[in-house]
């Protein structure tokens, strides 16, 4: 396991679908994760600090938790199946440790209000640099091209 922190929030510019960039402490490990409009935005929210008059639901779901005397000791990026990322949230609940598929992106939201650690299973960052994101190779090409040649000062700069 390999623990990451959020890089920023991007644009794809062939899909134009938000992305996750997760990297690791020493900047070596980078892994991109293609996310709905939605979800980027709850994850946006959280890291601009932007509060919402009512909770939303990765709030709410914080909330639950809290009053049920748990706590997210981390959440895992765990496998990555036909182009698919999945992750478990681990929860430390007063009967125990207890694990809940999730997908990433709801578990990166959650991990970010109850600041838990984000780890990615190494297995998932090798596989992803095999995976063919796109259905043409020209653009999985130029897609790679411009991954490559990410500014970090670029990164985290979020706009939909």
């Amino acid at each position: 396991m390999i623990e990451m922190n959020i890089k920023g929030l991007m644009v794809d510019p062939i899909t134009n679908m938000p992305i996750i960039i997760l990297r690791d402490s020493d900047g070596q490990k980078v892994l991109p994760i293609w996310v709905g409009v939605f979800e980027a935005n709850a994850i946006a929210l959280q890291i601009e600090n932007i509060q919402t008059p009512r909770p939303m639901t990765h709030d709410l779901l914080r909330n639950i938790i809290q009053d049920l005397q748990a706590t997210v000791d981390r959440i895992v990026v765990c496998d990555l199946k036909e182009n698919t990322f999945y992750a478990m949230i681990h929860l430390m609940t007063p009967n125990g440790p207890v694990a809940i598929d999730a997908r990433p992106s709801d578990a990166i939201a959650l991990a970010l209000r109850t600041r838990a650690p984000i780890m990615v299973d190494e297995k998932v960052i090798d596989n992803a640099r095999t995976v063919d994101m796109s259905n043409e190779k020209q653009d999985s090409e130029r897609l790679q091209q411009w991954l490559e040649q990410l500014d970090p000062d670029d990164m985290g700069k979020y706009k939909m």
